[in-house]
């Protein structure tokens, strides 16, 4: 039986489940570790720089193996790919619980990244092979709600793990959900012969992973090192240019290369990357800027956030089961349009928070966003990689991939930047206002905390100096986010228009 004949009933179902299963599973390792790595530090004896590196080696090695999803399953087959890539992504979350060293611990999740790398991009293509045009949407819906759930659930469960059992435990956690992804792929997925001829570029491969690598570690070390006045990021910025340029060059001149230029000759797909690159800054960005704001200058403990921040989720996948019933009846711009207002708007109102902001509030816009971007995700999935050859679907859906996590770590890595370098710029502008001759510490009250002149006085008055300048640094954050989410909404006129399907045959995306 062929990969490319869908299957019916009892074994669609039992297929979507099991993909839904591994990719819940990778999606929650992208966060559910952030909150355990104090713990890990401790029972490890890293530093503070090197415990980092327990998240970068991960994504790391994830951004350079996505790209390799289409040669690895033209090659050896998409279900033979696939359950190596679930038992391998288990048997790493083991040992990465069993690590009693910061090496050990790095080692396994360099090979965690490497073996979770394919689990998203070969997930979508099984889901848009097994189902008909018309079941593809609702199929990505359901789909969806993994991928974007897990970011979210993963800091409220890992803290809950981590408090409750051990760190170990955010990661023992995906050993029943792979193994049970595992047989059920097993049981019920079709197979196919592979190309046993297909071949791999691996002077392409090495210099994208190599570009890749570089401005990874130089965007998770940038702002520690000051940038570019250090000498290690200049050598990673001029290593990872290099390489990008040599693998452009090579990408452009050689017979086979290991990304194919063919593939953005199709204007759908072209667009729908570089569209999911600013949906990835801005819904990965927001995911990091939001949990330090409640913790640290709301007050929040760690689950608390979470339960303030889980509402966002539910709103994105109510959305997500219902705009997978819309596409192809209603014109996926329209549907991507209303979802970049929601977001744009959600952002607006971010702007606005003060630490007084009611958890109402938060809870609201919260839901709003996640509308927001439930209206993105399903179209925007569907129509950049339905209009693609069957064959090339998992190649398209590898680079797809890869462009979401190029902007979710160039996100993180630029709202945190201007975070700290904004809360500096505040604080020394707040502080020329700030003096011993300034008539208002001449209130008895104000004096008895805030006196300029005491040293308790002073270090108090740092204290609240410092959170305004936080406060106004997440401000700009937000508009940030806002002004990046208004500047794609020109990038619908880039899609096609949908052809008028005939009948109850509704087009799925636009062709």
């Amino acid at each position: 039986m062929s990969e490319d004949r869908a299957p019916d009933g009892v074994n669609r179902a039992a297929i979507t489940i099991c993909v839904i299963l591994a990719t819940l599973m990778q999606a929650l390792d992208t966060t559910i570790a952030n909150v355990a790595l104090p713990y890990m530090q401790g029972s490890v004896s890293a530093t503070q720089d090197q415990i980092g590196w327990v998240l970068t080696s991960y994504l790391v090695a994830a951004a350079i193996m996505t790209p390799t999803t289409g040669f690895l399953a033209g090659r050896f087959g998409l279900k033979r790919v696939f359950l190596v890539s679930v038992a391998g992504f288990t048997v790493a979350s083991m040992l990465c619980g069993l690590a009693q060293s910061l090496v050990q611990i790095v080692l396994f999740r360099l090979l965690q990244g490497m073996f979770g790398a394919a689990l998203v991009p070969l997930s979508q293509t099984v889901l848009m092979n097994i189902n008909s045009k018309e079941r593809q949407g609702p199929a990505i819906a359901l789909w969806s709600v993994a991928v974007m759930a897990g970011p979210v659930l993963g800091p409220v469960l890992g803290g809950w793990l981590t408090s409750a059992f051990s760190w170990r435990y955010v990661f023992y956690i995906n050993l029943p959900i792979g193994i049970g992804a595992f047989l059920g792929m097993s049981a019920f997925l079709p197979s196919a012969v592979g190309n046993a001829r297909a071949k791999l570029d691996w002077f392409g491969f090495g210099t994208l992973g190599i570009a890749i690598a570089a401005a990874q570690i130089l965007l998770d070390r940038g702002e520690e090192l000051d940038w570019f006045s250090s000498g290690e990021i200049v050598t990673e910025a001029i290593v990872a240019c290099s390489a990008l340029y040599l693998f452009l060059a090579h990408t452009f001149t050689t017979k086979e290369p290991f990304i194919k230029p063919s593939l953005f000759r199709d204007r759908n797909f072209a667009a729908g990357c570089l569209f999911t690159v600013i949906v990835g800054l801005t819904y990965y960005a927001s995911l990091a800027l939001q949990p330090p704001y409640l913790q640290n200058l709301m007050n929040y403990p760690i689950v608390s956030a979470g339960l303030v921040l889980g509402p966002r989720g539910i709103g994105t996948m109510g959305t997500l089961l219902v705009v997978g019933r819309l596409v192809g009846r209603v014109d996926t711009r329209v549907l991507l349009a209303i979802g970049l207002g929601l977001t744009s708007w959600s952002f607006y109102a971010m702007t606005g928070w003060t630490p007084d902001v009611s958890r109402t509030t938060i809870i609201g816009v919260g839901v709003i966003q996640g509308i927001g971007l439930g209206f993105l995700f399903v179209p925007l999935s569907v129509a950049t990689l339905a209009t693609l050859p069957a064959e090339t679907r998992a190649a398209g859906a590898g680079f797809y991939t890869l462009a979401r996590n190029i902007g979710s770590s160039v996100g993180i890595s630029v709202v945190n930047t201007l975070l700290t370098r904004n809360t500096q710029i505040n604080h020394a502008a707040i502080s020329k206002s700030v003096t011993a001759t300034n008539r208002v510490f001449e209130e008895p009250t104000i004096a008895k905390f805030w006196n300029p002149v005491a040293a308790t006085g002073r270090a108090a008055l740092d204290a609240v100096i410092t959170r305004q300048a936080q406060i106004i640094a997440y401000v700009d954050d937000y508009k940030l986010l806002m002004i990046a989410t208004i500047c794609v909404i020109p990038l619908l006129l880039v899609f096609k228009k949908p052809a008028k399907a005939g009948g109850s045959d509704h087009t799925m995306v636009m062709e």
